[in-house]
């Protein structure tokens, strides 16, 4: 089967691959473009591991075909943090609570908090706890990461 030229932005940055047509957005992330920090925990779109944001909408990139990329923006984890690596405040906040452990769940989960937080600044604990409901985390127990999402949330804001 011939492979299909893709041209899109990844991160902010324009780039171009060939994909299977039947390859995945996430492989194609990790395969031809070397962005490894998402990751597949389960491929049926049920834990939120390879989260990743498609034209600002929070996608698990394992359900996405590569090729439906075209002409769109996709948003990692790797392209969280700002160019210099100064880390944006929900890294940082994510560090401070302890809101991870092994790390293998964080990528995406950090990718869906951006989506929440940029759909509602100020969420409570509830609308956090059910925008990540689609992330599975086997090791902190979720309490931390949402004290970190809403604390990101507040010093995103500009409040104390």
């Amino acid at each position: 089967m011939s492979k299909i030229h893709v041209t899109t932005t990844v991160n902010g940055d324009p780039v171009e691959f060939l994909a299977d047509p039947r390859e995945t957005l996430l492989d194609a992330l990790r395969d031809r473009l070397g962005l490894t920090g998402s990751k597949e925990g389960c491929g049926t779109g049920d834990c939120g591991a390879c989260s990743v944001l498609l034209d600002g909408r929070l996608v698990s990139s394992c359900l996405v075909l590569g090729v439906e990329a075209e002409g769109k923006r996709v948003d990692t984890i790797e392209g969280l943090a700002e160019a210099d690596g100064t880390l944006h405040p929900l890294q940082r906040k994510f560090l401070e609570h302890a809101a991870l452990q092994c790390g293998f769940c964080t990528p995406g989960i950090l990718v869906a908090s951006k989506a929440l937080l940029a759909k509602n600044p100020d969420p409570t604990e509830e609308e956090v706890r059910y925008w990540l409901a689609g992330n599975l985390c086997r090791c902190t127990g979720y309490d931390k990461i949402v004290r970190a999402v809403i604390d990101a949330a507040a010093e995103m804001r500009g409040a104390a």
